[in-house]
């Protein structure tokens, strides 16, 4: 036990290290500026470029896409808000937040959950960074194309060395702490903004507004199916933020006020996922005219431009792009979980290679090699966290009433408002459980075997289960 370790009177070694202490005073340097930029770092990358694009397999055609992302980003910002509000008041970390709910220990399960999910995309990431690492070599190693006869593990030579790059280039720049990454990603969002303006005005000019078709799809949807497929598709968009749902209180915990995260958030949820959403429809929808099929990768149409430096823009632009969004969603995130799990022996930056070297042991490049595949892994990892969220949420705002006591956040003490049962609130878990139960059987019935009609509310049915559930047994517990 060290008395006032980090400032926080009675805190225990097992609970607190300089990166799990709350950030107070001088250390909250986020404006809603560098809220925004955040935002646009994480949504301006191929892999959100891609989902959002592969929203036309659900059978929609463009305008319906638009509308499903601009109700499902509402949806979002508002969630967020929730999320990242205790954090920035109290200067906490997500893994800090979950102890709230899971017990000081009990928050171990709820970190390691996120950091797993988080691992996964932070190599999924990397892998469609890489993409457009490949397509710069063969711009100016037409040689290298020979790579691709050889594969290892369900990937190709040239894209195990690209892949590598990536991995290696990445780290380097993560290495440097928060305040660099918070510089870095101030600068990603806008940079990426002007290559997709300028290839959204490529196939314009090439496809001719006049003829551009935003009826793209082949199938004929019933009322009842088009419902459906809009609910999906909302559903979806809310799914892939999963993942930030549990974490941004990560960065929010920066925000030098309120005020600050909800500008932020709304400037970079709403306008910007808007506007990137209108330019994804226009380009997904003008690349079948410009191809002759549709085209949901965006390095894809970049490599078909007829002009070198045009494509070397266009690769360098997503690199930095998708950088900015594994920063973001997947590298933070689980660099805190696992500092967390053992904060004596592992801070920040060995959370972070710890990070790195997982997301290389997964494989990522088998759970995204299709679009289909893509919005099947969103619907699936957000039918995981939602519970949690649920949980969480309903935690904070319904049984402890926005009331925190951050001291015994960091205590071991039996008589800490968050030690429950050694540590564990066993009914946090419980619900926790029986509630991925309901989501994650529900993706299972309806993804793979397709026992139920294919949708994405599992997000909804866990995120709505934890609430419940948690309510019901805590208040049956009389815990509050």
């Amino acid at each position: 036990m060290n008395e006032g370790h980090h400032g926080i009177p009675g805190a225990d070694l097992r609970l607190i290290n300089e990166d799990l202490a709350p950030v107070t005073g001088a250390k909250k340097t986020w404006s809603s500026y560098s809220v925004f930029a955040m935002w646009m770092s994480d949504v301006h990358s191929v892999g959100g470029y891609t989902f959002a694009a592969s929203l036309f397999l659900l059978g929609l055609n463009g305008w319906q896409v638009l509308a499903a992302l601009v109700v499902g980003i509402a949806i979002v910002n508002v969630l967020m808000n929730w999320i990242g509000k205790p954090s920035q008041q109290h200067g906490i970390p997500y893994p800090v937040m979950a102890r709230v709910s899971m017990g000081v220990m009990g928050a171990n399960f709820a970190a390691l959950i996120r950091g797993v999910v988080g691992v996964v995309w932070y190599g999924v990431q990397t892998y469609f960074a890489s993409k457009a690492v490949a397509t710069l070599v063969l711009v100016f190693f037409p040689a290298a194309a020979a790579l691709h006869t050889t594969s290892f593990l369900r990937l190709d030579l040239l894209g195990w060395a690209c892949f590598f790059f990536m991995w290696i280039f990445q780290l380097l720049i993560f290495q440097r702490g928060m305040e660099a990454i918070r510089k870095f990603i101030d600068f990603c969002g806008p940079a990426v903004y002007v290559v997709m303006f300028l290839l959204m005005g490529w196939i314009i000019w090439k496809a001719g507004w006049d003829s551009l078709d935003l009826t793209l799809s082949d199938k004929v949807l019933t009322g009842t199916e088009s419902f459906i497929a809009m609910g999906s598709a909302i559903l979806l968009v809310v799914s892939y933020f999963a993942a930030l749902l549990l974490n941004f209180g990560d960065f929010s915990r920066y925000a030098k006020t309120p005020r600050d995260m909800k500008i932020g958030n709304f400037l970079g949820l709403p306008v910007n996922f808007i506007l990137f959403a209108i330019i994804v429809v226009v380009v997904t929808a003008g690349s079948a005219k410009v191809f002759g099929h549709m085209i949901m990768d965006p390095i894809e149409i970049v490599s078909k431009i007829d002009n070198k430096w045009a494509v070397v823009l266009g690769s360098v632009t997503f690199i930095i792009a998708t950088m900015g969004i594994n920063i973001v969603a997947n590298f933070v995130s689980p660099a805190y979980d696992f500092a967390n799990l053992f904060p004596k022996h592992v801070d920040f930056k060995r959370g972070g290679l710890i990070t790195s070297i997982l997301a290389v042991l997964v494989c990522p490049w088998i759970f995204v090699d299709s679009p289909k595949a893509i919005t099947i892994f969103v619907s699936v990892f957000g039918a995981v966290l939602a519970p949690l969220f649920g949980v969480m949420v309903a935690d904070f705002y319904l049984l402890k009433k926005q009331v925190l006591k951050v001291e015994d956040l960091y205590s071991m003490a039996p008589s800490g408002r968050y030690h429950y049962d050694g540590g564990w609130n066993k009914v946090g878990v419980t619900a926790l459980v029986l509630a991925s139960i309901l989501s994650i059987g529900w993706e299972i019935s309806t993804q793979l075997l397709k026992v139920l009609p294919e949708n994405n509310f599992g997000w909804v049915i866990g995120a709505i289960g934890g609430a419940v559930i948690y309510m019901v047994l805590m208040r049956g517990a009389k815990r509050t």
